[in-house]
């Protein structure tokens, strides 16, 4: 499986220069998509209870349904988190689309420029939206889900394009800014679709979800209008690869988990590249394996232990997503390029003691510990992770490389929330939450291995 790339493009990237008008035309394009993609996090238990009453009984929502009462059957989980699991089914399924999605995307971008690419991904996304508002029954919704989950390829491009603009020195400031896009997007979006979903409370008639459905897709298409005129291609001609691997066995490539694993679909990268990379891709999908499964039940766990209410378990994710903003813009991006490696390590040995802090909790301060913790590793992690994987592989080899990297997160989020419910119910929270702690103690040793 070889690609017909052109040679190894490696320019001297501590002579580049910055492009801060192309890194702040990423920032807010992120920050307008993510605005977009988490304001309906807060609708979907209206949305299941809305297709729920419109299905015939026949239906796609009542199919999927049944399948999801088998499971809490199985795992002796209350009626009452059905919704929960069905929401966690949906998200599982947009993770699954875009780990088949992102390096294909990635790929493509190394050959034909980061721009058309991400106007691409940008109107799925804005569509997707549009087909959300459209969306008179649930396998419509399903529909929209899935054309999102399969575009969602805009953020690994963003991370490449920073890539291809910036030098090594100041590359963690501007990922830094990506990790603070996320967590602004994850604070104010959620806000908003709270903001909807009690301007629809007691009037849930008809189509009731068409208004933030198209707030949603207005700020998707200010999203598509803002990148086409302001961001400017990234990757010139002479950097790009020449082509992509040929035929069905070379596409498998860019989705074979075990391709993946082995950066099978890269090129030009020396034996030790190739090794650091496959080092850091078994170190990224262990983390986001464990954290997302844990992550996940975490409001199961505030919900049945500590009798938090949706609004105070929206209040901690409020907590989270400004504390990870507030360390991502005052510290995070000031790391010095020789010490991203060590603040890595340092927030992958951190998580460990949060989940034991959540996990043993007997009262609301050692969970306020653990939290506040798990919000610090969080901020550490992912952006000094995804700055350390940029530095790797020759400049027409940088989509790709983010894209696997974005398809191998995607599949730990997709498969961990699935063990971790499993685990939660069977074992109960507190040996679930030490079992993930004792196995997050693998990332940093791998990670400490690296050159």
């Amino acid at each position: 499986m070889t690609a017909k790339t052109s040679s190894p493009v490696r320019t001297k990237e501590g002579d580049r220069t910055d492009d801060s008008k192309t890194i702040r035309v990423v920032f807010i394009s992120l920050l307008l998509d993510l605005l977009a993609f988490t304001m309906i996090l807060p609708l979907f238990p209206a949305l299941l209870d809305h297709y729920q009453s419109i299905d015939n009984g026949k239906g796609l929502y009542s199919i999927v349904l049944n399948k999801i009462h088998k499971l809490s059957s199985l795992l002796n989980a209350p009626d009452n988190v059905n919704t929960v699991l069905f929401g966690g089914f949906l998200g599982s399924l947009y993770s699954f689309l875009q780990f088949l999605g992102s390096p294909i995307i990635g790929a493509l971008s190394d050959v034909y420029g980061r721009k058309p690419l991400m106007i691409l991904c940008l109107t799925g996304i804005a569509l997707s939206y549009l087909l959300w508002a459209l969306s008179s029954n649930f396998g419509l919704f399903i529909l929209a889900r899935v054309l999102g989950g399969i575009s969602k390829g805009n953020v690994n491009l963003s991370m490449a394009i920073i890539s291809d603009v910036t030098s090594p020195a100041s590359r963690g400031r501007a990922m830094a800014l990506v990790g603070i896009a996320f967590s602004v997007g994850f604070v104010l979006g959620p806000m908003i679709g709270a903001m909807f979903a009690k301007m629809s409370t007691g009037s849930r008639e008809g189509q009731w979800y068409a208004l933030p459905a198209m707030f949603a897709f207005f700020l998707s298409m200010c999203d598509l209008f803002y990148v086409a005129i302001h961001m400017k291609e990234s990757l010139p001609i002479h950097r790009r690869a020449k082509s992509l691997v040929h035929g069905i066995s070379g596409a498998l490539t860019y989705i074979n988990p075990s391709d993946l694993f082995q950066f099978n679909g890269v090129t030009g990268l020396t034996p030790s590249e190739l090794q650091r990379l496959r080092s850091l891709g078994r170190t990224y999908f262990l983390y986001l394996f464990i954290y997302s499964g844990l992550e996940f039940t975490l409001t199961f766990l505030t919900h049945y232990s500590f009798g938090f209410s949706r609004m105070q378990q929206g209040w901690m994710f409020l907590g989270i997503g400004t504390t990870m903003a507030i360390l991502q813009g005052s510290w995070i991006r000031r790391i010095p390029e020789h010490k991203t490696k060590a603040i890595t390590e340092l927030g992958l040995w951190l998580v460990i003691p949060s989940f034991v802090c959540i996990g043993i909790a007997q009262d609301l301060w050692m969970l306020y510990f653990g939290i506040f913790l798990f919000a610090v590793s969080t901020a550490m992690v992912v952006t000094c992770i995804m700055t350390l994987v940029t530095r790797v592989g020759p400049e027409n080899q940088k989509g790709i490389i983010t894209g696997i990297f974005r398809s191998l997160g995607a599949l730990a989020r997709a498969s961990g929330p699935i063990i971790a419910s499993i685990a939660f119910w069977s074992l109960g929270s507190s040996t679930s939450y030490l079992i993930g702690a004792v196995a997050l103690v693998v990332p940093p040793l791998i990670l400490r291995n690296i050159a």
